[in-house]
């Protein structure tokens, strides 16, 4: 048996691969390497260059690899760019998926593992928020996502695909073996952009508003290890192999950090009192969204152990410094640190 993991050369789909890999998993990875790179994939994974969104290339590799659960991580996840672009994202995030399900579906693919996120929620008056919480996205992302949760619903409902799909909260740090991290060079993460910024990757950090119905005025999110992420993967892999019924679960700890106080622990962190600037809102942002997370825990038995803001931002920043040291050669992984 094999897993393909569509976007498995990125930031989240690569730790996933490295979990397999781990676990001692059949790994295929499809990417497209827009954001991803061929490095990240582990040796014992086959990468195949390509678009998860061709139906001929997925049906040959599920195929060739006997492949029996997808994990579908691809996706545009820039929440400003949606909504400048949003039937760019309509056609990589929803018209893509619904090909890559029907793929699942005609070759007997039973298991389906979907990175959602919490954008499908919107602005919430209720935190923390669970899963049978209103859904109302603010923006095309979110509701891209949405709509591939509809399909793996309804197609569940037709057809034997059981799936999982797990709401990331804001997902951030990494492998705690140093092996992979956040390696997109202009990625939109708050920590990502802190520490780059805390390394001298920018002159300054820009704050997207301080007026909302916070306890500073600045966003409030749910910070989520990646490992604690790619472990409740794992789980819910498990959870499907074993017979388990479709299931839709939030991913977090239950627990909001403002933006100012995770600027103020990137700044303590790294020893580095960098600039900030307070700009405008940003379209999309709803003010405040905090997971709840018992589902999670009563159903997958999942059980984070990386629950420490500090430890992720120090993993972020480990990384991003290995990252801007490297002088890269075609095809290398950066040098340890």
């Amino acid at each position: 048996m094999s897993v393909l993991v569509t976007g498995g050369a990125g930031y989240i789909g690569g730790h996933m691969a490295l979990g397999l890999s781990d676990a001692g998993e059949g790994i295929v990875i499809v990417d497209n390497l827009s954001t991803g790179f061929a490095w990240a994939a582990p040796a014992q994974a086959t990468l195949v260059v390509g678009d998860f969104g061709d139906g001929e290339l997925i049906a040959r590799l599920i195929d060739e690899h006997g492949v029996d659960s997808i994990a579908h991580f691809a996706a545009k996840i820039i929440v400003p760019e949606s909504v400048a672009d949003p039937l760019g994202y309509y056609l990589n995030n929803t018209s893509k998926a619904r090909n890559l399900i029907e793929c699942a579906v005609k070759k007997e693919v039973r298991n389906f593992i979907f990175s959602s996120t919490a954008a499908v929620y919107g602005e919430t008056t209720s935190e923390p928020v669970a899963e049978n919480a209103a859904l109302n996205p603010m923006s095309p992302y979110g509701r891209s996502k949405l709509m591939v949760e509809w399909m793996l619903a309804d197609a569940g409902r037709a057809h034997d695909l059981r799936h999982v799909v797990l709401r990331y909260f804001n997902v951030a740090g990494a492998d705690p073996q140093g092996r992979l991290g956040q390696s997109t060079p202009n990625a939109t993460h708050l920590i990502k952009r802190a520490v780059q910024t805390a390394l001298g990757r920018h002159k300054s950090l820009d704050i997207f508003g301080q007026d909302y119905p916070t306890r500073d005025g600045t966003c409030v999110r749910d910070y989520i290890q990646v490992t604690d992420l790619i472990d409740a993967h794992l789980a819910a892999l498990a959870y499907l192999r074993n017979g388990g019924p479709s299931l839709i679960c939030n991913c977090g700890y239950g627990r909001g950090y403002s933006v100012k106080e995770v600027v103020d622990i990137v700044k303590r962190v790294s020893g580095v009192d960098f600039e900030v600037h307070i700009t405008g809102r940003r379209p999309g942002d709803p003010a405040a969204i905090v997971a709840q997370a018992d589902l999670i825990r009563r159903e997958l038995n999942w059980r984070p152990q990386r629950d420490n803001l500090e430890a992720i931002v120090k993993q972020a920043l480990d990384w991003e410094r290995r990252l801007h040291n490297w002088q890269a050669e075609p095809g290398s992984a950066p040098p340890a640190i």
